[in-house]
């Protein structure tokens, strides 16, 4: 018997795939509706995406096959979901990530600031994190934690390791690195021989206790890197997939919105949210990992000792192993600088782009998306040469004169771009695309009008709590997508804004910080060891708790005049929102 349910379990993915369309088959032949066949199709691809019986992007491309069959869309009108102006603000977003982690420009940056901050405890701490997080702005939060964890224990091997030359009993104190400890201070006597002995009548701390200090700073050390790679992703539109899902689904569900979610008013509402949230992150961490001895934390009244000169000269040395910067760095530098001054002077809003200037249409809306942007400079980078041009000889043929390489080349982006995650928000789009032709949102906003009785912020505050609690399980990315436009529907019911509701769930998608399985900086850093789950869901708790309320926080402050969310727009009223008005009813107050 045991053997038959082992062999069950390891064939439970081919089990799920068989079984579950089979199971739900009862819900369009009793209900043979349209509304019915596209929950049909949800409700399979949710189930899919959240025990991964098959890999998210097959899952994705569901659409392609279902809504044609049962009548919901064209093949043609599902197809063109899978690559809109967002997958292509996407793409042209990861072109330029994979030119920076290709010429280690990102590695330069971080060993730079980890100079800086230099590597006193809570300030090598908030070093790693500022560095994180900045990167996660532009480059995949996976790739950047992957390159900041060996960094960070390479730091830790020296702090911790034995001077050279005495003999030192392994696991010695350090003084800088000496966590918040209980009672009196011990003192020590320094033989000739190199020993320490304790002074009596204090007694020396077992070694075991200092072990434990090494072991629990390294275990902060290693959170704060996963977490600010979680966090730093939410303050630009490309940082993270969730927040393209919201902009593309928004341009679905709501085509004559004028572009209200774009890089310049996602990074003014969302980079102020990541700076507290990454603020409070550390100290959480510094509290729970250091102790509440600020003083002693950073350092203050504590002389530098050998083993932090020597975690700093690590730092050194990686950096001058970069040597100086290459002019492929100093290029792909000025053209991320040129990509980032673009998005941000496009179509800024409150006063007029070069987008409105140049590229306009009748209605002196820019005609240049920011996905136009991203494909300019990624062409670019497939021009611009990574050596400075030269009369270079090939080494194969004498004589004959060699072009240098260009920045990027098309084998390195097809081994680094991350494919599945564009057919994976292709999925997405079509899902909303599908709920609204059928007719399935119409009818989830009738079931939702009671709602309105609920005050908005109190709607915002739960919504956060249960994505966060989601999102812990499946993937972020395929938590949007499910969510954004079962809300937008109840928006529409409740006469509130749908960005009131919609970016709460797009932020509480990066909240994933209590399992390793969450996301892919938790895998890597888990996989590093000298970390357990409850270690990590001990930490991740309470930072999930505080993130909830830094989003409401934000939500219901500075997100009002950025996206206007003071009364429920035109833009999103439908059949079912006629009595919507600009009136007290439906004004979203940004206080409970």
């Amino acid at each position: 018997m045991a053997t038959c349910w082992q062999g069950l379990w390891a064939y439970r993915s081919y089990l799920i795939v068989v079984l579950m369309p089979v199971l739900l088959l009862p819900l369009p032949i009793l209900v043979p509706t349209k509304e019915a066949y596209c929950a049909y199709a949800i409700i399979l691809m949710a189930l899919y995406w959240c025990t991964e019986a098959l890999p998210l992007a097959v899952t994705a491309l569901f659409p392609i096959i279902l809504y044609p069959m049962m009548g919901i869309m064209d093949a043609s009108e599902v197809s063109i979901e899978y690559l809109r102006d967002t997958n292509i603000l996407f793409f042209g977003g990861l072109l330029m990530a994979i030119a920076v982690e290709h010429w280690n420009l990102h590695k330069r940056i971080a060993l730079q600031v980890l100079l800086i901050v230099g590597v006193r405890p809570a300030l090598l701490m908030l070093g790693f994190m500022l560095v994180t997080a900045f990167l996660s702005m532009w480059i995949s939060n996976t790739a950047s934690s992957a390159m900041m964890v060996p960094i960070a224990h390479a730091v830790l091997e020296e702090l911790y390791s034995v001077p050279r030359g005495k003999d030192i009993e392994e696991g010695s104190e350090n003084p800088t690195f000496e966590l918040q400890e209980s009672g009196s201070q011990k003192e020590e006597t320094t033989l000739d021989n190199g020993q320490v002995h304790p002074v009596p009548p204090a007694p020396s701390e077992p070694r075991a206790k200092q072990n434990q200090e090494q072991v629990r700073f390294t275990q902060g050390l290693s959170l704060c890197v996963c977490y600010a790679a979680s966090i730093g992703g939410i303050a630009t539109l490309t940082g993270t997939a969730p927040n393209l899902v919201l902009q593309g689904q928004m341009n679905t569900l709501f085509p004559e919105n004028p572009n209200v979610v774009n890089f310049v008013s996602w990074f003014s509402f969302a980079f102020p949210t990541m700076v507290i949230l990454l603020v409070l992150a550390w100290l959480w961490l510094q509290i729970l990992f250091l102790g509440f001895n600020f003083r002693k934390n950073f350092g203050i009244g504590s002389q530098e000792g050998e083993k932090e000169q020597a975690a700093y000269r690590v730092i050194q040395r990686e950096h001058r192993l970069l040597g100086p910067m290459t002019f492929a760095e100093k290029a792909v530098t000025v053209l991320f600088l040129t990509l980032v001054i673009l998005w941000f002077t496009r179509e800024p809003g409150f006063f007029l782009g070069w987008g409105n200037l140049a590229f306009s249409n009748e209605h002196g809306e820019s005609m240049v998306s920011d996905g136009t942007v991203a494909i300019f400079i990624g062409i670019v980078l497939f021009i611009v040469p990574s050596k400075i041009p030269g009369l270079t000889q090939d080494p194969r043929e004498p004589g004959r004169l060699k072009a240098p390489p260009a920045i990027l080349d098309w084998k390195t982006v097809h081994e680094k771009l991350p494919w599945n995650v564009v057919f994976l928000l292709g999925g997405g789009y079509a899902l909303a695309k599908g709920s609204e032709q059928s007719g399935l949102s119409q009818w989830l906003g009738n079931k939702l009008t009671p709602l309105q009785n609920v005050p908005p912020p109190a709607i915002a505050f739960i919504l956060c709590l249960l994505v966060a609690t989601f999102t812990e399980c499946t993937s972020n990315v395929a938590t949007n997508t499910l969510f954004l436009p079962i809300l937008a529907s109840m928006a529409q019911a409740i006469c509130v804004h749908p960005l009131y509701v919609m970016i709460p769930c797009t932020l509480a998608t990066s909240l994933a910080f209590m399992l390793p399985v969450a996301t892919p900086p938790n895998a890597i850093v888990f996989s590093f060891g000298g970390l357990k789950v409850t270690d990590m869901a001990r930490a991740g708790f309470l930072l999930n708790i505080i993130g909830v309320l830094v989003i409401t926080l934000a939500i219901n402050s500075w997100s009002f005049p950025i996206f206007s969310l003071y009364t429920f727009p035109s833009w999103a009223h439908s059949n079912t929102t006629a009595s919507c008005r600009v009136s007290p009813e439906n004004i979203t107050t940004p206080t409970p």
